[in-house]
């Protein structure tokens, strides 16, 4: 594991904005002193409706600060300015849902009784300390999904942050510690990722949450198992989008660009594989390709480094056969982290790209001729996070949802994740699962408490 710099790096043109220290020994050191101080007072003399009230004011500063905290993350990842505003406010959301729900959530549960008197019940408790290690493509939001159903349960945090966002990572702390939240119960740390490893085996730490690449997961997997830790892994995915019918291809070329181009393609769930019934193949691309190359040039990837590298997957897609179609007025050598979007067609299954992860702007579109050939051909990934299923045919679609290896199946539709809607994969896209209530069930200890009478 490599050290890593903490800096706001401008991706629009290159230039570094501000520098931020890395954590030293004694940073980490009072880190881990303070979240296990914080669980043994806080954490066990407060109630859930307690932190719930602590998040709900949370979530009223992030409301609050939409326009500030948007603004930070458009200088450190290059994000559009209205997807900047969408994240916040969707940030706000999980949060206020967490303070909202939570009680309910971790209210006692009951079990009947096969045999035998008295009674019998689980009650949820937090289990302690936890590491969140978390990515630059939603600084606020992948943050959000950890901390707020954690904190209302009670477990204490410590937040290691992606090194390109040192300035929201450092927001969202201040904003827990102006909510009320008291000293340890969040920490936001800029360590290395060696000091995570001994994050991750100090005795302290009860599990550790990453969104990341496949690299990362495995990493703090294989620690966190030799510790005896729990672990929580939302890695890359591959999402197949398979369109069988259609009847209206205009709104489902739309979906199809939505899918692969929002935040430039910068999303662990975004429609990558699009997947097309023969008979609609040839119309699905011209539209699709020219809708792609519009997109074109909006805004940057989230670094230089990001573009250099998907760069390279297409270049090697094309040195495989494959055909790329982009955008000709953007330069990947120019000034900054910009990339023509565009699609790849003819990608065979012993090309370089078939099984990777394009992290940007750049589909890949095949053709099949039969839905099981579809579904063959979106379960064939190491990846299973999420999916995108249009057709007109309804039992056509739970056929193919059912037979899809992943964690999340959206018909007929792109965009529509919500604060209640379980997030999560399996494969190699990893395990848990964020969001809604299972979330909340991820870092509990369900006691059994059993009355004999």
């Amino acid at each position: 594991m490599s050290t890593s710099q903490y800096a706001v790096t401008d991706p629009h043109d290159g230039n570094v904005v501000e520098t931020y220290p890395t954590a030293d020994a004694s940073d980490v050191s009072r880190a881990l002193d303070a979240v296990s101080s914080a669980y043994k007072s806080w954490s066990r003399t407060t109630s859930v409706a307690d932190r719930a009230a602590l998040m709900k004011r949370a979530s009223e500063l992030f409301a609050e600060r939409t326009d500030e905290l948007a603004a930070i993350i458009e200088r450190e990842m290059g994000k559009p300015t209205a997807e900047c505003v969408e994240e916040v406010e969707f940030s706000a959301a999980i949060l206020g849902y967490y303070a909202d729900n939570g009680t309910e959530f971790l209210k006692d549960e009951p079990i009947d009784l096969l045999d035998g008197e008295g009674s019998a019940l689980i009650r949820r408790f937090p289990i302690g300390p936890l590491l969140g290690i978390m990515p630059w493509n939603f600084p606020y939001y992948q943050v959000a999904r950890f901390a707020g159903p954690n904190l209302v349960a009670g477990n204490t945090i410590i937040l290691k942050h992606a090194p390109q966002c040192p300035e929201s990572a450092a927001a969202i702390a201040q904003i827990f510690s102006e909510a009320g939240f008291p000293t340890g119960a969040y920490v936001n740390l800029n360590a290395t990722n060696e000091q995570c490893a001994d994050i991750i085996a100090d005795p302290r730490i009860q599990g550790v949450s990453l969104t990341g690449s496949e690299r990362a997961g495995s990493a703090v997997a294989e620690i966190a198992g030799r510790n005896l830790k729990k672990v929580v892994l939302e890695l890359g995915g591959s999402d197949p989008f398979i369109l069988l019918s259609t009847d209206d291809m205009d709104a489902t070329v739309q979906a199809a660009v939505d899918a692969r181009a929002y935040n430039t393609g910068q999303a662990c769930n975004a429609g990558k594989r699009f997947i097309v019934a023969d008979g609609l193949y040839d119309e699905f691309v011209t539209a699709f390709t020219e809708k792609m190359k519009e997109t074109s040039g909006a805004s940057p990837l989230s670094s230089v480094a990001a573009r250099d590298n998907l760069a390279s997957q297409v270049d090697e897609a094309v040195s495989g056969g494959a055909t790329f179609v982009g955008s000709e007025n953007d330069d990947v050598d120019a000034n900054g982290a910009y990339y023509p979007a565009g699609v790849l067609t003819g990608v065979t299954k012993d090309n370089p790209a078939y099984y990777q992860e394009l992290f940007g702007p750049v589909a890949m579109v095949f053709k099949v001729g039969s839905e099981e050939e579809a579904v063959e051909l979106a379960n064939d990934t190491p990846f299973g996070l999420g999916s995108y299923v249009f057709t007109t045919d309804s039992e056509q679609a739970e056929r193919i949802a059912n037979q899809l290896e992943v964690g999340m199946v959206f018909v007929n539709g792109v965009g529509a994740d919500g604060v209640e809607l379980p997030f999560g994969g399996v494969k190699r896209s990893g395990f848990g699962r964020e969001l809604g209530r299972y979330a909340i069930e991820e870092f509990l200890n369900k006691k059994l408490i059993r009355v004999i009478e």
